[in-house]
């Protein structure tokens, strides 16, 4: 276990039937609630599910509800991200942003640097607040200390296939957030769309950072960057931005409350191995 608020803990998946219930949660939020298509099999399955579930390693908010309370139910996965590492990746098919951001480039440009990967980020409905997102993130980065990352990248994404819909958000990344040249991703050309929609003094930031989605802004938070060009995802339709973050670009204030980089991680949360 990576950590406990109240009823709700963050682990990692140890069974496959745990990335079962992932899957299923990411089913019920990207295909029923949002508007991802799903293929045959999702329909079938009633699960999201992709062949690069096989190497990642899967985190998992679960509710492990109240005995004591009337109507107590079993634990339910309420959240989940997926993490992979540089070494894993590099002896499968790599990292599956590559497949929007040309991200080989700065992985070529920094060799002694340990990459992480972030995605497929989901809460379930009624757990959408603050102390889920912050437990999701205290998972993140127990994780990120115990394999030693040095960098984590993903893609965010904001809702719909019209990028237009976000132009004042995604110029304020522009002009804001644009990670700087030693870091900078762009997306493929044939995928990326031009974030730089309004000139930077029509840019109202309180508006824009309103206009931001949570798990956007609370990377924002902590000091990351973004990569050149948005890319519309029409399978899960939504509107996607990479997301950088160099650990030892984060900002130190956060340290106090999850652990500096350098620290140990406990016992409990050492790698579980793979799903059985």
């Amino acid at each position: 276990m990576y950590g406990r608020i109240g009823q709700l803990e963050v682990q990692l998946a140890r069974k496959k039937s745990e990335l079962r219930r992932a899957q299923r949660l990411r089913y019920k939020v990207f295909y029923e609630e949002m508007a991802a298509t799903p293929g045959a099999l999702a329909l079938l399955s009633r699960r999201d599910e992709d062949a690069y579930d096989a190497i990642f390693d899967h985190l998992l908010v679960v509710d492990r509800g109240d005995p004591a309370k009337k109507g107590w139910r079993r634990s339910q996965v309420v959240g989940t991200y997926r993490v992979l590492r540089q070494a894993v990746a590099d002896h499968n098919d790599g990292f599956y942003t590559q497949g929007e951001y040309d991200i080989a480039p700065l992985i070529q440009s920094k060799p002694d640097y340990s990459f992480i990967e972030l995605g497929r980020s989901c809460v379930l409905k009624p757990y959408r607040n603050r102390r889920t997102l912050e437990l999701l993130w205290q998972g993140v980065w127990s994780y990120v200390r115990q394999h030693g990352a040095d960098v984590m990248i993903g893609c965010a994404s904001f809702p719909g296939t019209d990028p237009s819909a976000h132009a004042l958000a995604l110029s304020f990344l522009h002009h804001n957030s644009l990670a700087p040249e030693d870091w900078r991703v762009r997306a493929h050309d044939h995928l990326h769309v031009d974030m730089n929609m309004m000139p930077r003094e029509a840019v109202d930031a309180r508006a824009a950072l309103k206009a931001l989605p949570p798990l956007i802004k609370g990377y924002l938070r902590v000091g990351a960057f973004v990569g050149d060009g948005a890319v519309i995802d029409h399978q899960f339709g939504t509107t996607d931005v990479l997301v950088i973050m160099p650990v030892e670009l984060i900002k130190t204030r956060y340290f106090a409350h999850f652990g500096a980089p350098g620290e140990l991680v406990e016992p409990a949360t050492q790698a579980l191995g793979p799903l059985n």
